[in-house]
Order: structure tokens, then sequence, then C-alpha cells
């Protein structure tokens, strides 16, 4: 099942695609968070769809995130070995975790917005982990059990905010829009092996990222046992998996984003995105 939310910001309402087809599901009552997933709700949505008509939703209409905002975004550094030879850093012997703001949550082709005194904007596509239900000590072994599904991320970035000013990554990280997410949700039954993905992403029509997942330093389900034992993950929160070699940091020279550029991006199964890039207060 691939879960959507489309209409005005914060006025979102819910769907699902299928066949194509963008379906509303807004009598279904619920929006697609913690409550949600924790209650069954993707068979309860299922059963709901296959006993009603329900009404089409319009190609045109903006999409936001497929998820209601979540209780937190896990991020994981250098998570491909590629990625962290481009930025001169060595390969971690543990997985990197930082945050990201849920203020940064935008819809998937929502403009990304310069901050104010950001010199250094830069991109990164992701595979991004959906927690389906309350995990905290997981097994490795038990962890793919605690998945609802995955979403296509942008952890776009602030690298002076994030490394030249001090402190840990977060501030160059939760900067607002700086979290598109989606076009849809997917169900983990939709994408059979996540270590098989294409993920990619365009600057004004130039590949700069064309990786894989086959490529993670740690897989899908180390990640999600390895977090757990720091924090537990609630129904709907994220685990970002970290981006392939192809940032604008890691280029000699670097290259950033800057006003009227226009990032695409996508990964196998999970749909493709197009964000705008504006400056602040544009």
């Amino acid at each position: 099942m691939k879960l959507i939310r489309f209409g005005e910001p914060g006025k979102e309402k819910t769907g699902v695609i299928i066949d194509d087809k963008r379906i509303d599901t807004s009598a279904f009552g619920e929006d697609y968070g913690e409550a949600f997933f924790e209650t069954d709700g993707l068979n309860r949505l299922s059963d709901f769809i296959a006993a009603n008509k329900l009404p089409e939703v319009s190609a045109e209409a903006r999409l936001g995130s497929p998820l209601a905002r979540p209780s937190k975004i896990v991020c994981i550094g250098l998570n491909y070995i590629d990625h962290a030879k481009e930025t001169n850093a060595t390969p971690p012997a543990e997985p990197i975790i930082f945050m990201k703001s849920t203020t940064a949550i935008v819809g998937p082709n929502d403009n990304i917005i310069i901050p104010k005194n950001s010199k250094k904007t830069d991109w990164e596509v992701e595979l991004a982990i959906v927690i389906g239900k309350k995990a905290s000590y997981v097994d490795e072994g038990d962890a793919m059990e605690y998945i609802a599904g995955y979403v296509l991320h942008n952890d776009v970035s602030e690298r002076e905010f994030q490394i030249e000013r001090g402190g840990t990554w977060d501030k160059g990280k939760g900067c607002d829009t700086f979290a598109p997410i989606g076009p849809f949700f997917a169900t983990k039954d939709e994408i059979p092996d996540p270590h098989s993905l294409r993920l990619w992403l365009k600057v004004n029509g130039q590949t700069m990222q064309d990786g894989t997942t086959a490529n993670f330093i740690f897989n899908v389900p180390y990640l999600v046992s390895y977090t757990s034992q720091f924090m537990t993950l609630l129904p709907g929160d994220i685990i970002s998996t970290g981006t392939p070699a192809g940032v604008g940091l890691g280029m000699k020279p670097p290259v950033y984003l800057k006003a009227g550029d226009v990032v695409e991006l996508g990964i196998d199964g999970l749909g493709d995105a197009r964000q705008v890039v504006k400056n602040y207060g544009q």
C-alpha cells in the first residue's frame, strides 16, 4: 500500500495510491501519525478502502509529507563508504546518530528555503525507514518486524552550520524545509529488499548522486536495532539511513545550492520528488 497526504500546508488530507490513481481516504478519519500506526492502522485502512467507494484526488493537488509529524527524525551519518571517502572522513566503526528537527518537514515538491546567513546549503538523497511499533532494545534478528515501510527523504544540510560553527551536526540539519519527504509512504511489502535500491539526485538536470543501498555500511535491521539501544522509537518515527557519494561538500571545489536551482531525486519503488531552491524571505 502507498499512502499520501494532500492539500494545503497544515491542512493535508489523507489518501492512498491505487493503480497510479490518488484516492481520498479522509473519510477514514485518522491522520497517518503515531496513533494510526500504533493501532494497526494499515490493516484497518486496507479494510476501509475495500468496503467503501472513495473519490479520486486531482493529479494537480499538492502533496504534503505522507506522514504526519513524527516524534523524531533520527539520521545516520556517513553510512556509505563512498560518501565517507569524498568528505575525507573515516568510515565509522558504529553508526553516527544525529537528530533532525520535525519542523523541517515539508512535502516532496515544496520549495527548499536557504536559511538566513547560509553559505553552504547542500543536498542528500536518502532512504528513510518508518517505524511501525514501539521499539526499545530490539534484537537485530527481530528488527524488520518493527518497520512499517519506507519513504524518500532529502536530508538537506547547511555545511557551515553543521561543521564549522561548533557543537553537534544538528543545527545544520534542522532548518525549515530541510526535510522534504515523499511523494508517498510505501509499506514494507512494496519494498521487499531495501538493500538493492538505486537512489539518485540531480541539480538543474545534472546527475550529482547515483548510488545503491547495496553499499550501506550498516544495513536496515542493524540500524533499527542499534538506534533502539539509545532511545525508544515510536510508531511513525523516521530513521534516515544516510546518503551515497555526490554531495556538494565532496566536490572539488565544493558546490552548494543557490536560489533558482532545481533539485530532483528518487529511489526505486519510492517515487521521485522535485524541489525549487529559494532564498529566505523570497
